[in-house]
């Protein structure tokens, strides 16, 4: 933390005497270029649109600027003496959710090759101004010339409310502050060992008796999502071009659902009773076919996540159970992990079968999926024979390692709560910020099978919503600029003094961030 402090006093004294201003916007873009004009914003700008396909990326503007800075503007297809024009143009970069951003004085063109590269324009403009003087309601922004590329297509945040459940208000301002920093992906972790937070028709049992308990709490009242409250978040994410991926866990982490449904367990060990489905009973695949039938209609992602992690933490009593005898004998399975494969080969082509591809914890790595229909996220960073082996079958792989991706960890050396990986490594903001595939001791292919980054918030120790901000903020930015900026445009110490600018846009929307400025942790909220 020491270190960060000084490099914060470092770039506020030398930018102190800087005459030029630095573009706020973060992830920083990759072609930044000063304008010679600045933009003067007022209530008689009006959001042009040039294509009736994008009235909703200027009605989610409209509603914006008024949200954010309080200034109201009127959309229209007509030019005016002062606008922001969206339109799509060929001149921007060819890659999915690339934008160009133009200043005059009078007008703002903010153009794209797709309606996602349109958007991230949008959330450009909104950053700077955001960020931008206001006076007599006129909103003075610094005009820039600015052409912009993610460095990865998947740019991933992803929520555990099994073990502490946060409701639907929460998650959608986390989808917002997701879209405010071009993150896309969010993986949505609903089913684990201490709740079912997921309504399934077929089976309400899940959620009335699965739903029950928290990590906390095991006789908590029972949370979860409605099918309707599901697709209402999912339609949220939709209109800020985030894909919404369900994780529904098994073999293993089954016990909420055991609970409801004893019939499918598969036992557990003395530490994780109850943690697996039987991959013995036939049935049992019929029963989470059924599950994951009803998941796809609520996610049209067309993306469903099967876990697949940490198996054999509770599969004690696969070796005496007579299904699972049967299974080995008749399929020839020599080990509990050959029958952990077969679980996932049956239950990856129910996937399929609905159109579906099968995403997975990096367990998975020795099975035999197909491996245009696969993506294995890549978590056990002290384990990179598993990213290895994703790569050699020709996996498309999400890289989530535990170190330094799991904002449950803790951020800094003084931080009492939160674990850190066997105690000398920190999941800190920068380390975040400066995390680099190239440095991973791993071949990568040619064809680059890495779609991208994505940070996990596991809420074993997040309680409160408190907790849940001060785990996530800023850390958030920095998992922004690491997915989208290349590693050779980064510069941690102008992040860290676009990062401040921020902080008032914390404090406007309540979150209850860690302000990594300070050189004490008195305002660390408990577990």
């Amino acid at each position: 933390m020491k270190k960060e402090i000084i490099i914060f006093v470092l770039c506020i004294a030398f930018f102190k005497g800087y005459t030029q201003e630095y573009c706020p916007i973060i992830p920083l873009p990759e072609k930044i270029e000063k304008s010679k004009e600045n933009f003067a914003l007022n209530r008689n700008t009006v959001i042009v649109f040039e294509d009736e396909q994008i009235k909703r990326i200027g009605d989610y503007l409209q509603s914006e600027l008024l949200r954010s800075v309080q200034i109201t503007l009127s959309t229209s297809n007509k030019k005016a003496a002062s606008e922001i024009v969206l339109s799509y143009s060929k001149a921007v970069p060819n890659v999915i959710g690339a934008y160009k951003l133009a200043f005059t004085k009078n007008k703002v063109t903010i153009s794209g090759r797709d309606n996602e590269g349109l958007f991230n324009g949008v959330i450009s403009f909104l950053q700077l101004a955001s960020s931008a003087k206001k006076a007599n309601n006129i909103i003075n922004i610094v005009g820039w010339q600015i052409t912009d590329q993610p460095q990865y297509n998947w740019r991933g945040l992803m929520l555990d409310e099994s073990r502490h459940f946060f409701g639907k208000k929460k998650v959608k301002q986390t989808l917002d502050w997701m879209a405010f920093y071009k993150l896309n992906r969010f993986h949505w972790h609903l089913t684990d060992q201490h709740g079912w937070r997921v309504e399934i028709k077929q089976y309400p049992k899940l959620t009335t008796v699965g739903g029950i308990g928290n990590y906390s709490n095991e006789n908590a009242a029972a949370n979860y999502y409605t099918q309707e409250e599901i697709k209402e978040i999912v339609s949220y994410a939709a209109e800020r071009f985030i894909q919404v991926i369900p994780e529904i866990d098994m073999p293993g982490h089954a016990s909420a659902a055991n609970r409801a449904y004893p019939e499918f367990s598969g036992g557990g060990s003395k530490q994780f009773p109850e943690f697996t489905f039987n991959p013995g009973k036939e049935l049992t695949y019929q029963y989470l076919t059924n599950i994951l039938r009803e998941t796809d209609v609520m996610f049209p992602s067309q993306m469903i996540h099967i876990g697949g992690d940490e198996v054999h933490y509770g599969n004690e009593k696969w070796n005496t159970d007579g299904d699972i005898k049967q299974l080995m004998e008749k399929e020839k399975l020599s080990d509990l992990k050959a029958v952990e494969n077969y679980f996932f080969k049956r239950m990856a082509d129910s996937l399929l079968l609905i159109g579906n591809k099968v995403l997975a914890w990096d367990e998975v790595a020795e099975s035999n999926l197909p491996k245009n229909e696969t993506i294995v996220f890549w978590w056990r960073h002290n384990k990179p024979e598993q990213l290895q082996k994703s790569l050699d079958k020709g996996f498309s792989v999400v890289l989530s390692p535990r170190s330094p991706m799991y904002f449950d960890y803790k951020q800094d050396s003084l931080q009492v709560h939160g674990p850190n990986w066997k105690k000398f490594s920190l999941n800190s903001t920068e380390n975040v910020y400066h995390f680099n595939p190239e440095k991973i001791p791993v071949v990568f292919p040619k064809n680059n099978l890495v779609l991208g980054i994505q940070a996990n918030v596991w809420t074993e120790r997040i309680v409160t919503e408190q907790r849940l901000d001060y785990m996530m903020y800023p850390r958030i930015a920095a998992l922004a600029e690491a997915a989208w900026t290349k590693n050779s445009n980064r510069n941690y110490a102008q992040f860290i003094l676009r990062l401040k600018d921020q902080f008032p846009l914390y404090k406007k929307s309540g979150l209850y961030y860690f302000d990594l400025t300070k050189p004490d942790l008195t305002g660390e909220p408990k577990e």
